[in-house]
């Protein structure tokens, strides 16, 4: 092989590899990580490549209760370009299965811990367990069947110490379950430690 086709083949196979992370990108993409570990910032900027994108919020509105929370969100809007728009809902599946630009979901941690409350899980009243696994079934169902790029910002939960309350445990062992399934039906998942990103095979 010549210096110039050897030359060629390697722009070949950089080029081949670009096109499928593209491709990946276009898919279903998981980004997991630590608080201010940077998934958000990451998600937004392989978001920002989209014209159209719908950024889907699924956390607490801001209060003036929570001031520190109200500045998060803040913080969050003043990032987001002013051509995207915002959906506040925890309904996700249905804005799975309806969205027709590509979604940006940030994120499951904060979807997770208003849906527990909504099944009663914290004040344990009867059937919670059902009802948060039929939510959890039907956003499963719609992330898999879902025809648009979709990215989805999630806590990875599973490094730190055990949480001393049950309320804790539960998010924590919730959370844990579900980032497991949904990465097992994405096309890419990402971990992001201190700002750097990892491609999980």
């Amino acid at each position: 092989m010549t210096k110039l086709t050897h030359r060629l083949a390697r722009v070949l196979e950089t080029l081949a590899r670009a096109l499928r992370r593209y491709s990946r990108d276009d898919g279903k993409v998981l980004i997991l990580g630590g608080v201010r570990s940077g998934k958000s910032h990451h998600a937004e900027r392989l978001a920002s490549r989209h014209p159209h994108l719908t950024y889907v919020a699924p956390g607490l509105p801001p209060s003036a209760e929570d001031p520190e929370w109200a500045a998060r969100v803040a913080a969050h809007r003043a990032r987001r370009p002013s051509h995207w728009k915002t959906v506040e809902t925890t309904d996700l599946a249905t804005v799975l299965r309806t969205a027709t630009h590509p979604l940006l979901i940030d994120c499951l941690g904060t979807w997770i811990s208003r849906v527990l409350d909504e099944v009663g899980a914290w004040d344990q009243r009867k059937g919670w367990e059902r009802r948060l696994d039929d939510r959890l079934e039907d956003f499963l169902a719609a992330w898999e069947q879902a025809d648009v790029p979709v990215i989805a910002v999630s806590n990875e939960v599973g490094s730190g110490v055990v949480p001393a309350t049950v309320s804790g445990r539960v998010f924590r062992d919730v959370l844990g379950a579900l980032n497991n399934r949904v990465s097992a039906v994405s096309d890419r998942t990402v971990l992001v430690v201190a700002g750097r990103m990892l491609d999980l095979p």
